[in-house]
């Protein structure tokens, strides 16, 4: 079952960014620090996201190399 426990975390970090994003949206003036923390948590969670799509792609040419 860690695939479905992978997959809520893709699922979660997505949301979390949509969070950042909605939250520069929604100002009009942003504070520099914590846009800043913001800024910071986002590429955190981009950087994760990023290696994880990876895997997922590897775990694909695994399979895909089994049908061939």
């Amino acid at each position: 079952m860690a695939v479905k426990k992978e997959k809520g975390k893709i699922t979660e970090d997505l949301a979390k960014l949509r969070a950042i994003v909605d939250w520069f949206e929604s100002r009009d003036e942003v504070d520099v620090e914590e846009g800043l923390e913001k800024v910071k948590d986002g590429s955190a969670i981009v950087k994760r996201l990023k290696a994880r799509m990876q895997e997922v792609e590897n775990e694909f040419e695994e399979i895909k190399k089994d049908f061939e």
